[in-house]
């Protein structure tokens, strides 16, 4: 286990500290704001509603509820049992971290930021699929690039955030299976 966590920090060290640039340093903290993905969430709402008129209103359901069972999880049971200090916050990396963002009290064990978006790039991938194959990369390298931010600005060391995306991953296969074998074909 040992082992283990010295590998999460040097690995969070070298993308943190060690693929530090301006550029990053610009556009990381925009790739894990909420706000910034706003345009996305508005574009599935009415996609959803266009396309599949009362189901899309169902699917947007299951979407917040894939997202609620994710942050459940992760934030409300995992975290406070684990209780790993973020990096962030971490005494022993006060001198290799670059503050990026503030860093939060929270704890870090998995990343939530990456279980929800893993969890409803995931959900999505197995609903749209069949209709529309760029989903599959598109959704996987959206949840990625978030939870990569997440390491690259300091607030979750690289097992968090692989923690994260498996939980997620898990949380939005059971939540579409749901969708498609019990409600997709009763609406």
């Amino acid at each position: 286990m040992d082992a283990l966590l010295h590998f999460d920090h040097e690995l969070f060290l070298k993308i943190h500290r060690g693929l530090s640039n301006g550029f990053f340093d610009w556009l990381m903290p925009l790739m894990r704001n909420r706000y910034f993905w706003t345009p996305l969430y508005l574009f599935i709402v009415v996609f959803c509603i266009k396309e599949y008129k009362k189901k899309g209103f169902y699917i947007i359901g299951m979407i917040l509820l894939t997202f609620a069972i994710g942050d459940m999880f992760s934030s409300r049971l995992i975290k406070p049992f684990v209780a790993r200090i973020r990096p962030c916050n971490d005494p022993a990396l006060v001198h290799d971290i670059i503050h990026r963002v503030p860093c939060g009290s929270g704890y870090s064990f998995p990343s939530a930021h990456a279980t929800n978006h893993f969890a409803i790039a995931v959900f999505l991938i197995v609903l749209f699929y069949e209709r529309w194959k760029p989903v599959l990369p598109l959704g996987l390298a959206w949840a990625f690039i978030i939870s990569f931010a997440q390491i690259y600005v300091g607030v979750h060391y690289p097992i968090d955030t692989l923690a994260g995306a498996i939980l997620g991953t898990t949380v939005g296969l059971l939540t579409a299976f749901t969708y498609k074998k019990f409600i997709q074909h009763r609406i």
